[in-house]
């Protein structure tokens, strides 16, 4: 039988699914190994030191720099807030009087008696790393963070924007009609909403208004996203779009009913909590983004003990699997594999490379490279 490999997307009601929470620099790691965390829970916590504001005192003063220690109302090392004084000078016994404030609030970090420059720093920002998912912390990365553990249900989509938020599934559309509007209403706070072959720019607007976390559509119309976003996005690189919510395609884009096996998965955990990410990498180190239903460890030996535990690994490409090409000109299509040749095969970007016969849902037949498809996983 003919066989490649190629990445996969998941679709399953059983995974370990094991996150790294890393922070960007180092810092300080606040989880032990074996503790369990919420979603919530702040794993690891840094610093960043806050902007710098350079306030040239004496020329504001009129003296001269060396003498303006003789000024300073405040010292290296105080806190000031922002408008406060931080130097004063008076002239012809107190008659005229000048002035210098903070432009922010912060401390005095150095006072140059050579350019007559006083130095005020914002205070440092947090940064802090949450768990994303509720589990059991399984390794600690010192001064870095640490490694969550959850049996979960877990949905993988083909593109996504938005980052990590936290929500309660609502299914609020069958997977072959539009995700309206006119659906959403104040009920949808906080929820990761879930149906839909499409959702366009009113109803984009309307989840922002009323405090949506997530929305789980089939498809989206290019022009509507980035009429949301205010840009043209690409589809290498996302994760990082100032939106409240996390939007995950399912299917491709355009009006694209949504996979029975997704939307059914789902539906099935109508009311649950979950965690929602949409990043997005389809270059070296794909992320897919995902959803994730955490399993209570009980319900967890249920399900493992009756359906067994996905592979993290996807074995390969088979004739007659069904794949979702990832690459224009025919990105987000679905279709099923009817040849994979063997050795290597000229494109037209006269690359030489494997490839593999892809039957679309029209009928027609493509050729594809095998690195531009990625197998549906069910």
């Amino acid at each position: 039988m003919s066989y490649a490999y190629t990445p996969g997307l998941e679709v399953t009601y059983f995974k370990i699914v094991r996150k790294a929470r890393i922070l960007p620099i180092t810092g300080e790691v606040l989880v032990e190994e074996g503790q369990f965390v919420e979603s919530d829970t702040t794993v690891a916590r840094s610093f960043l030191p806050g902007e710098p504001h350079p306030v040239n005192v004496a020329t504001r003063l009129g003296v001269e720099p060396g003498d303006l220690e003789y000024y300073m109302l405040k010292k290296q090392g105080e806190r000031v807030s922002k408008g406060e004084e931080i130097a004063i000078h008076k002239a012809f016994f107190g008659l005229f009087k000048s002035s210098c404030t903070s432009p922010v609030d912060g401390e005095i970090e150095f006072i140059s008696t050579l350019t007559g420059q006083v130095c005020i720093r914002e205070p440092p920002k947090a940064i802090e790393v949450l768990a994303y998912i509720p589990g059991k912390v399984v390794e600690v990365i010192p001064q870095k963070g640490a490694v969550i553990e959850t049996p979960a249900a877990l949905v993988q989509g083909i593109f996504g924007v938005g980052g990590e938020k936290r929500g309660k599934l609502m299914t609020i559309a069958p997977p072959d009609g539009p995700l309206e509007a006119e659906s959403i209403n104040p009920e949808c706070s906080g929820r990761i909403l879930v149906g839909g072959s499409c959702i366009d720019f009113e109803a984009l607007c309307k989840a922002s208004e009323v405090g949506v976390k997530g929305i789980v559509v089939g498809g989206i119309r290019r022009e509507d996203l980035t009429r949301f976003l205010g840009y043209e996005i690409g589809v290498a690189v996302t994760g990082y779009e100032d939106i409240p919510f996390a939007l995950i395609v399912t299917e491709g884009f355009g009006n694209m009913a949504m996979a029975d096996r997704t939307f059914e998965l789902l539906k099935s955990f109508d009311g649950q909590g979950a965690s929602i990410n949409g990043a997005t990498q389809i270059r070296a180190g794909v992320i897919r983004p995902e959803v994730i239903i955490p399993l209570g460890y009980e319900e967890a030996k249920k399900r493992e003990s009756r359906e067994g535990t996905a592979s993290d690994a996807v074995e390969g490409i088979h004739l007659g699997m069904r794949v979702r090409i990832i690459r224009d000109p025919w990105f987000g299509s679905i279709g099923l594999v009817t040849n994979i040749p063997r050795g290597y095969h000229r494109i037209e970007t006269e690359s030489d490379v494997r490839v593999l016969e892809v039957e679309l849902s029209d009928g027609k037949r493509v050729i594809v490279p095998r690195a531009n498809v990625e197998i549906i996983t069910e």
